[in-house]
């Protein structure tokens, strides 16, 4: 099979989902979505013993436009990483009466072919389609189904998409000039596209903006909390579960190998920025109330490292800009699902209303401490490979931004064990907790064993990876 069949699973699950009714819409989403997991697992294995998944024929000729999928050990990681997260997050809100169910759940079908496509796509303009197609379910999303009354949400969702369109039309312009320079948008063309200095200095910056503000990254952070605060927990997690990773993984996909004397030139300017974002990110996590705020700022730390792992234009910097990717997508879904559990006990998500759960749901506590020293990095968890990797490549530049950059791990383990204590210990709070049911025991159950797997055993995904970033850094060099 080729990547095709994936694509077109998750697109007919998205239309089969909308108009299933609003009864069955769920289970059939999570159906369809856990289809295309055993697909991707079948590329995967596929992409092992040497065949190739990808796909690509002609679809415009005059401007010269292909249907191009790639499906290489680094496009694949990804896929698999959106692949496994989507029906656990459409599991995460069964029994929750959802208002047009149909709706919700096609939307976010549908918002998942649009990621799958962009981590796919190895042509320009499709992968710019791809791209801004993710945008329109999240609104949607987050606009409709959202916390808060409609016109208190309405603001910071409309923020959210006028930053991030505006951003995508400078990458628009850069993939425009590149197709006059080469005159196509194939992947393969653009890497060598023999672009001068101050060439590829505007291209680098025409990425750099649309991924900033996707990831996003100092100073281009100011959508992130209030989006992800006033979204619905699904669409928080796929905001920063997938939605995100979109932004690292075109760095190192896109933005780097087209314009690497620009990426050298620069290294230093957006490594600065990227680590200020993570002391920025911790010490606003302190300072948060609402949990989901919390774990927005402390995404915004633990992203910023990521991004300055890619930036190093090391092997070891990106190998550990993608493993940590993958790691954050596990650690961060089942947080914000532990912050939808408590609300759904407690109806609040002020970390000061709550206290004591530990006493009353010693399974819930115990597995909230294992995916917050996963967070912080501790070794035995997937996340510790990610940091070692990126810490080490930092290294390799300059020994002050890997001094800097491991701040967050010891920020992190601050901020993240006093908002433990305070919610999981001292007093219990007078409504009953009642410990996790079936449902959640299986969804943060998976991530756990995911978490402490790969924490483990990470050479399967190292070795899926690697060779393709040995082939993006040849280009870098």
């Amino acid at each position: 099979m080729n990547v095709t069949i994936l694509l077109l699973t998750l697109l007919v699950g998205a239309f089969a989902t909308y108009i299933a009714g609003k009864k069955p819409a769920a289970k059939v989403a999570l159906l369809f979505s856990i289809a295309a997991f055993v697909e991707t697992l079948i590329l995967i294995c596929q992409h092992n013993s040497g065949v190739d998944g990808g796909y690509i024929t002609q679809w415009i000729s005059n401007p010269n436009i292909y249907i191009a999928l790639k499906a290489d050990g680094l496009s694949l990681a990804l896929t698999l990483l959106t692949t496994v997260l989507t029906p656990l997050i459409i599991l995460t809100s069964f029994g929750n009466h959802i208002e047009k169910s149909n709706t919700f759940y096609g939307l976010v079908m549908f918002m998942t072919f649009a990621m799958t496509g962009t981590f796919l796509a190895s042509d320009g303009f499709l992968y710019y389609i791809f791209w801004e197609l993710s945008l329109l379910p999240i609104y949607f999303i987050a606009l409709l189904w959202g916390n808060d009354t409609f016109e208190i949400r309405k603001k910071a969702i409309f923020k959210f998409f006028i930053y991030t369109f505006a951003g995508s039309l400078f990458m628009l312009v850069g993939f425009i000039y590149l197709y006059t320079k080469t005159g196509s948008f194939l992947l393969a063309d653009l890497y060598n596209s023999n672009l001068s200095s101050k060439e590829q200095y505007w291209v680098f910056l025409s990425f750099f903006i649309a991924y900033a503000i996707k990831i996003p990254v100092f100073p281009f952070h100011t959508w992130q909390a209030s989006t992800y605060e006033k979204a619905p927990t699904v669409g928080t997690m796929l905001l920063a579960g997938i939605m995100l990773k979109m932004g690292l993984y075109s760095i190192i996909r896109w933005q780097i190998p087209i314009s690497p004397i620009a990426a050298k030139e620069l290294m230093p300017t957006i490594l600065v920025l990227c680590l200020i974002g993570v002391i920025y990110g911790s010490i606003v996590a302190l300072k948060q109330s609402n949990i989901k705020r919390f774990f927005a700022y402390s995404s915004l730390a633990h992203v910023g490292l990521i991004a300055a792992g890619a930036y190093t234009l090391t092997l070891d910097g990106l190998r550990g800009a993608v493993l940590q990717m993958i790691a954050h997508g596990f650690v961060i879904v089942g947080l914000f699902y532990i912050a939808e559990i408590i609300y759904r006990r407690y109806q609040t998500r002020m970390i000061g209303e709550m206290g004591g759960i530990r006493q009353q749901a010693p399974k819930f506590a115990s597995i909230f401490m294992i995916l917050m020293f996963a967070s912080i990095g501790l070794p035995g968890t997937f996340s510790f490979i990610g940091e070692f990797n990126l810490l080490f490549g930092l290294s390799q530049i300059n020994i002050w931004y890997a001094i800097i950059g491991g701040t967050t791990i010891i920020l992190g383990a601050f901020y993240m064990l006093r908002m433990f204590q305070k919610s999981m210990l001292g007093e219990t709070n007078a409504k009953l907790f009642t410990d996790i049911n079936v449902q959640e025991t299986i969804v943060l159950g998976i991530l756990v064993v995911l978490v402490l797997f790969f924490g483990i055993y990470p050479k399967p995904l190292s070795d899926l990876i690697t060779p393709s970033l040995i082939e993006i850094v040849s280009y870098i060099k």
